[in-house]
């Protein structure tokens, strides 16, 4: 390894921007406790702003040591098409019509699950959401389980703790859940048409180890906390009218246009302006879309896109000096400090490598999605959501970790034991 002196730069700054993922709680802290400076506090605590904030610091120095042509020339071989992706998706995904159509599905679901009331809801919103991934893509199923969960059962008095491990099973479930086919997790995208991976095989070699894991870790978390969640307040899904059936098919229409054309920005940010212009000509069956939650997210995406093409030159390396065993729980790990579509991207520049590194690498990715915010692309979206429900309206990277071990050793002894 030769990397050049940006290179070695955006690898400290990396560095520096995972600490301070690790720190937001802290900074939330300290805008409680001291008011003088609150403003700054809460901006240096929204997870959303870190990478963003640490990648603007990158591309000034950039600027300054390399010149304007060689860091605009770098921006633009940036691909940016997942952080657009996911705030079109988010935003069209959490819209009213959609929400209240899926909270209606989640209420029949609950009543055909012989589970007490809050214990089924648990179980369905964190098995069946999850691998709906695999269809309307990751990013939407993390938006429509958050919001599920936030409506109900996070706005019951219930115990940190709780809050937690609910957590930790979203994330971990939503990064396994969409591996039943190649389009909708990152990181089987990044290596899916290079491989030549199609429906079949995905079904056959991920998609029912996937659902096996999904199904243990959702019906673990529902019982585990049963008496707690049947001690509290029965959760209340919305049960306002649908809208109506127009409204309805047109929204299903925009979010399927969305997802079908997601490696097109010029044409789902088309479809997603003109779902701007119509929620707005039909405001009566609207609620207020989550714009700001969306660019944050979008932020947070682009700023690990910018960072993460400066860690290349030691990262591909590490992951290549791997056997296939190794790779899985190398892959694991390190998707916890870096997007697990990042690791199998660099995997997919790499001639030769044999049908059982493939399979390692891209399970290792997705096992590990769920530990921390910044491994998988979807979970920002549902921190953004969740954490308003914490203590102090941020989301401790500790604690998010110790939810997320459990459901991911599930998840390692299924795709990797199987």
């Amino acid at each position: 390894m030769n990397p050049s002196t940006i290179q070695l730069i955006g690898a400290v700054i990396f560095g520096v921007a995972l600490l301070h993922t690790f720190s937001t709680k802290f900074f939330e802290h300290l805008a409680h406790t001291r008011p003088n400076h609150a403003g700054l506090w809460h901006f240096l605590a929204e997870v959303e702003a870190v990478f963003g904030f640490w990648a603007m610091v990158l591309m000034v120095i950039m600027f300054a040591t390399e010149g304007k042509a060689v860091a605009t020339a770098y921006l633009d071989s940036r691909n940016f098409t997942e952080p657009l992706f996911v705030f079109a998706i988010m935003v069209c995904a959490a819209s009213k019509p959609i929400i209240q159509m899926a909270s209606a599905l989640t209420r029949i679901l609950t009543r055909l699950v012989p589970l007490p009331g809050n214990v089924a809801l648990v179980f369905v919103t964190l098995s069946v959401v999850p691998l709906m991934g695999s269809f309307i893509t990751e990013p939407a199923a993390m938006t429509l389980a958050a919001l599920l969960l936030r409506d109900s059962i996070y706005s019951q008095p219930i115990s940190q703790k709780l809050r937690y491990a609910l957590l930790g099973v979203l994330f971990v479930n939503v990064s396994i859940g969409g591996t039943l086919t190649p389009y909708a997790a990152p990181p089987v995208l990044m290596v899916a048409a290079q491989w030549g991976w199609d429906l079949s095989f995905m079904l056959t070699h991920f998609g029912w180890k996937a659902a096996l894991a999904v199904g243990i870790n959702a019906l673990g978390v529902a019982l585990l906390f049963a008496k707690e969640l049947r001690a509290v307040p029965r959760a209340a899904l919305s049960a306002e009218a649908l809208p109506p059936l127009t409204v309805q098919g047109i929204h299903l229409a925009f979010l399927a246009g969305i997802v079908v054309f997601a490696h097109h920005p010029a044409v789902f940010m088309g479809l997603f302006l003109f779902f701007l212009g119509f929620t707005t000509a039909y405001e009566r069956y609207q609620s207020p879309l989550i714009l700001r939650e969306g660019l944050m997210v979008a932020f947070f995406l682009a700023g690990l896109v910018v960072l993460g093409g400066q860690q290349q030159w030691w990262l591909e390396p590490l992951l290549m000096s791997m056997d296939a065993d190794a790779i899985y729980f190398g892959a694991t790990a390190l998707t916890a400090i870096t997007d697990n579509a990042a690791l199998t991207y660099l995997g997919s520049l790499v001639q030769g490598l044999s049908p059982e590194f493939k399979y390692a690498l891209v399970a290792g990715a997705v096992t590990g999605g769920g530990l921390t915010i910044i491994a998988n692309a979807p979970n920002p979206a549902g921190a953004s959501i969740l954490k308003g429900k914490f203590d102090e309206e941020a989301i401790g990277a500790g604690g998010l970790f110790l939810a997320a071990l459990g459901p991911t050793l599930v998840a390692m002894a299924c795709l990797k034991g199987l």
